[in-house]
């Protein structure tokens, strides 16, 4: 079993959200911890991403929602730059749910550094999941970053930006789907 660590968007994911759920439910999750949810800056998510993933035991499966979306490209861009060379890659896999669309009206401008990600692909499995009808992106803004990415793509319907204001609860769908993820990801070795 992975270490799985749990990436919420601006905000943080509160109660209802389905990602704070699965992390009180599941012992292998944690969350990672950036000093201001509500004012992110790209280069203090990077530095917590990269706290996160020291931490961990093995190399960790990725669960990002909306703006942590942007943050794993810009990290894994970061880490390919930066990281330590003849090593093998720190990530598993990432699961990217609700990815933004920085050129929307409606992006947060408190988020601006996050714009612009990487236009290359994850050096690590990924998959993106998308409602068809989340004001923050569209299906087809979602699978462009997913081919940009090479991610596989899931269309999860019609749950707005999959986030508690959907009222997915546990959300059972994205569960399963993160579950045939994980186990399509090849093991890894302790690192």
């Amino acid at each position: 079993m992975s270490d799985i660590i749990i990436l919420p968007g601006i905000g943080n994911s509160g109660a209802t959200h389905w990602q704070t759920i699965w992390e009180i439910g599941d012992a292998r999750m944690t969350r990672f911890h950036p000093s201001d949810w509500d004012r992110p800056e790209l280069e203090d998510w990077i530095d917590a991403l990269d706290r996160a993933i020291e931490q961990a035991t093995r190399p960790p499966l990725l669960i990002a929602h909306s703006l942590a979306c942007l943050l794993v490209a810009h990290w894994a861009t970061h880490w390919a730059t930066h990281g330590a060379t003849g090593r093998p890659h720190p990530v598993r896999g990432a699961f990217l749910v609700a990815v933004p669309d920085p050129a929307s009206p409606v992006f947060p401008t408190e988020a601006a550094s996050f714009a612009d990600p990487p236009a290359a692909r994850l050096p690590f499995p990924s998959l993106v999941v998308a409602s068809s009808n989340d004001p923050y992106g569209t299906l087809a803004h979602a699978r462009a970053s997913a081919d940009i990415w090479g991610s596989r793509l899931v269309e999860a319907g019609a749950h707005g930006h999959l986030n508690g204001a959907s009222g997915l609860g546990a959300w059972p769908d994205g569960r399963a789907a993160l579950a045939a993820f994980e186990k399509s990801l090849a093991p890894q070795a302790i690192f």
